[in-house]
Parts: structure tokens; sequence; C-alpha cells
């Protein structure tokens, strides 16, 4: 029997109590049907940490509002960590999810997170907005999934800047910076703004932001001294450009709308809109090599796949080609191709095959 959880109802500061008060009167095994008009892998998270006993959750549908989770009491956690899966979530929820899981973990406290790749970028965006306070252990990599043991050692250094995310670059291997920022550049929301930190101006990203993105960002230099700039950032809304100054420090459409230099034959149609986004990575990888040089398909995804983008550009080299061919509610669809001519075919998506450091392969 399931017993359904509707929150819709319920003010927000109330639903952790009432998601509490259920889970705590249930035994191993039962099952909730929890609705709500917002995530709660949080308060799940919350749940596992303060009661010290195991919760199972999954997403009805990664897309679906009301938010749907179907979420099973287990047993007593005992020396085990409680744990957060954020494998059927998508990039934008599950940086959210885990951020403010974060924030509200106090001193010595900790999760285990599950992820479908190496969460890399998550490390370097927790030290650069919490200090020297994260603690991070590599449990597994591989197919199955990543699980990395999150933790806080102390009391954060973060402050209360208007910003959604901030990256010092300079605690990030200089070949990760830009694949790094790029990435969660692409998940921000419309008007939301990073802060990134610099041993100096950051130019070279300035002309990538323009390239890529045209007018859609703001760019504001907001400190300079010797070996630190401090640079926001800012997504526009959809419609909206920046007004570039003389040097065009406000700046940035979207370079991957470009039509390929070398045109490609297009031999499948790839749809992934009904398989969850793990699946969906390993099947766009594994098309991408099985094709020759010359060759492309047309990928077909529910929403605008352009981190998938960064992560192709900054590992396929110079054979690699993107070209938007629609670009609808539910509905994208991008030529994916190898370009005749090209001096390097470079394998891509093949990260959690590296071996390793504890902070190796990228995001």
């Amino acid at each position: 029997m399931t017993t359904e959880i509707d929150l819709r109802e319920t003010p927000k500061s109330e639903h952790r109590e009432r998601l509490f008060d259920a889970l705590s009167a249930a035994d191993a095994g039962d099952e909730f049907a929890v609705v709500a008009d917002r995530d709660v892998d949080t308060d799940l998270l919350r749940y596992q940490i303060e009661r010290d006993r195991e919760l199972t959750w999954d997403h009805a549908d990664p897309d679906a509002e009301p938010r749907e989770h179907r979420v099973v009491a287990g047993e007593a956690l005992e020396d085990a960590l409680p744990s957060i899966d954020v494998r059927d979530l998508k990039p934008q929820r599950r940086h959210e999810a885990l951020l403010d899981a974060f924030d509200q973990l106090e001193p010595d406290e900790g999760f285990l997170l599950i992820n479908d790749h190496d969460p890399k970028p998550l490390y370097h965006e927790l030290k650069s907005m919490h200090g020297d306070v994260i603690h991070w252990e590599y449990r597994s990599r591989g197919d199955d999934g990543w699980r990395v043991e999150v933790g806080k050692t102390g009391e954060s250094e973060a402050d209360d800047r208007d910003v959604v995310t901030r990256f010092d670059v300079r605690d990030i291997p200089k070949q990760e910076r830009h694949p790094t920022i790029h990435h969660r550049y692409g998940m921000l929301p419309e008007a939301g703004t990073m802060e990134l930190i610099a041993p100096h101006e950051p130019r070279p990203l300035q002309r990538e932001f323009r390239q890529r993105y045209g007018d859609a960002f703001e760019w504001e230099v907001l400190e300079r001294e010797q070996g630190r700039c401090r640079v926001h950032v800012t997504k526009l809304a959809e419609g909206e450009s920046s007004s570039a100054d003389a040097d065009g420090t406000a700046s940035t459409a979207d370079e991957t709308d470009a039509s390929p230099d070398d045109a490609v034959e297009v031999t499948q149609e790839l749809d992934v809109r009904d398989l969850p986004p793990a699946q969906r990575h390993e099947q766009i990888f594994a098309a991408y090599a099985d094709l020759d040089l010359g060759e492309g398909f047309v990928l077909v995804n529910d929403h605008d796949p352009k981190p998938l983008y960064h992560q192709f550009e900054a590992e396929a080299g110079d054979a690699f080609r993107w070209e938007y061919r629609q670009k609808e509610p539910g509905e994208f669809r991008v030529l994916i191709g190898k370009a005749e001519g090209a001096t390097t075919d470079a394998p891509v998506g093949s990260t959690g095959g590296h071996s390793c450091g504890e902070h190796d392969a990228p995001f």
C-alpha cells in the first residue's frame, strides 16, 4: 500500500514537518507518493541525517509539474551515510538540490552523493563558495554510478553576496577552468549571476563567452588588484542584450547556432527524450564514436542540450560539428557530426574510464 502525501496546499515552511511526521510513523518498506510544487530531495536528505534512518526515492517523471517523488522508508542507518541520488534530475535541478543540501549541513555532517558521472565541478564550486571546509572522497567510479562522500568539516566561509554561484578559478587546474565555467553557466537561471575570482582579468574566457553567447550576458569587473580580479557574469533574460562598452566589458547569442564549417551527411536520428539522463549521454557518446568523418546524426531532446555541446567542444577536437535544427519547447533538434578534413578525432564521454587521483576526471 502506498500512502500519498500532498504538499501542494501546505505552506512551504511546513513541508519538512509534515514529511518528517509521516515518515517517522512508517515501518521499513512502507511506500509514499509525495506530491509537491517543488523538489523535496533536500528535505528527504535532512530526514536521514536528523533521524538516522535510510530513505530511497526516485522521481515519477523528471519533467513532471507538480513534482512527484516515490519514497520508500528503510532501516536505521547506524554507521552508514545518508545518501542522495541525483541521477534522474536534470542538471540545473541537481545543482540546486546539492548546493542547498550542503548549505544546510552542520560541521561534521555529510552525505553520499550518487551521480551518473564525475561531479568534480561541484567540488570546485563548493570550495569556491564555502572555503576549505569541504570533505570530498570518491567511493566508486564507473558505469553503475559515481559515489562521492561529501561533508562539511567546519563553519562555512560563505557570504551573502547576491550571486547564484562562485568559482575561484585560482584553485582549479588550468585545463579544467573553462569547461567547468561554461558547464555551470549553461545551468544558470535567467538573470542569474556567476562570480569569478581569477589571478587577473580573464579576457580569454570573456572572448569565449562573446563567441558562444553573443549579447546574452553581461560581464562586469568589480575588483582589480595584484593577483586578484573579481568578475560578475550575468545571464540575461531571453530577448535582452547587453550594451558592451568600448573594450567589450559587458557582452555576449549563441555561437553554437552557427552552421558547421563543413557539411556532414546525416546517417540517423537519435531521439533520447524517453530515456533517463544517464542513458541519454551514454547513447549520444556512443553514436558519436560510431561516426566516420563526414557523417552526423540528428539528436532529438526535450530541452536545450547546450551543456553537452560544451563537453564535446572541450574534448572532441576540430572534427566536431554542432548545428541547431529546431528549438521548440519539448523538442530540440541538433545536428552533431564529424567534419571531413579535420586533423583530430578525439574520443569524448569516456572520462569515467580514467584512472586516478582524487579529482582527476572532468565533468
